[in-house]
């Protein structure tokens, strides 16, 4: 199917309770079209509920460092700081003169993940199935980007299903660089046939995976709240918006709300244009050109 230009959208800025956010967000903005939404997984579309970071845990006490010590606390702070980033890069920074030590705890990381996915299962954030497949029916295409290795992502999709309702699945393994780098939206970009970045639109629950989208060029980057890092941490990472939730995203994108969404107001620009951060360049608004999916 090949869908015609769509049209630019007037939209105010509102709060997450719906109340307007400054003097800024008062005022009204073109909200660009989009052809493609890459969509952070873990936190993101699919509930995190502490299993990274408890695999982290199991992962390093294989190495000697266990909860209740200084070394365990550092370790820790270090794996949260990082969250976006892939898995073998924290590893690495976290065992930095070792890389046996990195690799022997990356391998019992993908044990302890695979084995809770298996025991216990996965589910979806709430909202998120409904939010894809209501971008998916206008026409854009869609692609779940993870810090995972490519078994654990295929585990994850495997657990909720989720392997027909999404056009493209990117791993940490599938790039030369993982987030903070550009290079998983703009791989997607690539692979589905963008020709615009700013007809883009990322939306990822970790500082790391914003700077991603920002320095990709995408139109929009939405930072979601169920993920490991703050409002703060996501708004300094340079996100366009912030949502409570992935359910938020159709209506930051389509200016549509997902029924039974009575929460309020879902998404807000958490910055008027031109006060973008210097990390990642402001994209100019335009006129999206027609997708083919």
């Amino acid at each position: 199917m090949t869908c015609g230009p769509r049209q630019l959208r007037q939209t105010n800025s509102v709060g997450l309770v719906g109340q307007p956010v400054g003097a800024e967000a008062r005022q009204v903005s073109d909200a660009p079209a989009a052809t493609l939404v890459c969509c952070g997984l873990i936190g993101s579309t699919v509930a995190d509920g502490g299993l990274v970071e408890r695999a982290f845990t199991e992962a390093i006490a294989t190495q000697g460092i266990v909860p209740g010590t200084s070394a365990y606390a550092r370790c820790m702070a270090l794996v949260h700081r990082s969250r976006g980033q892939s898995t073998s890069d924290v590893m690495s920074a976290l065992f930095p003169d070792n890389q046996a030590r990195a690799q022997a705890a990356q391998l019992a990381f993908e044990r302890s993940f695979g084995a809770a996915v298996d025991r216990m299962g996965v589910a979806p954030v709430p909202g998120a199935q409904e939010c894809l497949e209501r971008l998916s029916a206008t026409g854009m295409r869609i692609c779940l980007i993870s810090d995972l290795p490519r078994r654990l992502l295929s585990l994850v999709l495997d657990s909720i299903g989720w392997w027909e309702r999404v056009d493209l699945a990117l791993s940490a393994e599938d790039v030369a660089r993982g987030c903070p780098a550009p290079d998983l939206p703009l791989t997607a970009m690539l692979r589905l046939g963008v020709t615009d970045v700013r007809d883009t639109v990322v939306a990822d629950g970790t500082g790391d995976g914003v700077l991603s989208g920002r320095r990709a060029g995408a139109g929009i980057v939405v930072g979601t709240l169920t993920g490991p890092h703050s409002r703060q941490r996501l708004t300094q990472a340079g996100a366009t918006h912030l949502a409570s939730s992935i359910a938020g995203l159709a209506e930051i994108v389509t200016g549509e709300r997902i029924s039974g969404d009575n929460d309020g107001p879902s998404g807000m620009a958490v910055r008027p244009a031109g006060q973008l951060p210097t990390s990642a360049p402001q994209p100019p608004r335009r006129r999206a050109n027609a997708a083919a999916r």
